[in-house]
């Protein structure tokens, strides 16, 4: 079975934890919206631990309708009332959405011309966009400090933008 290596791993990791009994409530007030790269460890790269933050990933780790979702629901309901949107070098999501498409269609042999995967020519202007929209979103804006930040993959520092 495929994903019998990842359920004996939770079997061991549920042994572990006991019975926490934390609150949905984000303890240090934190969400994180970033990418889904596999090198970015949202928590620990902050200084964070597990219940501290809300941690909201996509690709290229734009704000989206599900993301501004999840903004809205952490601010309310979640105990946010900081909100850090994080990009990051070298991401996949970078370029043209041509170049997507032809990397996506070449992989799979299928033509993916249907899809649109939010490719980023300027993913430091989409971040001071996407900060921008959060700040301005009457359900955001006026209840949560928002900044945006740059994540170098290959040093691990974080550096804030906007």
């Amino acid at each position: 079975m495929p994903f019998n290596d990842l359920l004996a791993a939770n079997a061991a990791y549920a042994a572990t934890i006991g019975h926490r009994q934390l609150e949905r409530q984000a303890r240090a007030g934190v969400c994180i919206l970033t990418c889904m790269d596999c090198r970015i460890d949202p928590l620990p790269m902050v200084g964070l631990e597990f219940g501290d933050a809300k941690v909201l990933r996509t690709p290229g780790g734009h704000l989206g309708p599900q993301s501004l979702v999840g903004c809205v629901l952490a601010v309310h309901l979640l105990g946010v009332n900081r909100i850090m949107v994080v990009s990051h070098t070298k991401c996949a999501a970078s370029g043209t959405e041509a170049r997507l498409r032809e990397a996506i269609s070449a992989s799979s042999g299928v033509a993916a011309i249907d899809m649109v995967f939010g490719a980023d020519s300027d993913r430091l202007g989409h971040l001071t966009a996407d900060v921008a929209a959060l700040r301005a979103h009457e359900l955001v804006g006026d209840f949560a400090e928002i900044a945006g930040f740059d994540y170098d993959v290959d040093t691990g520092r974080l550096t804030q933008l906007c």
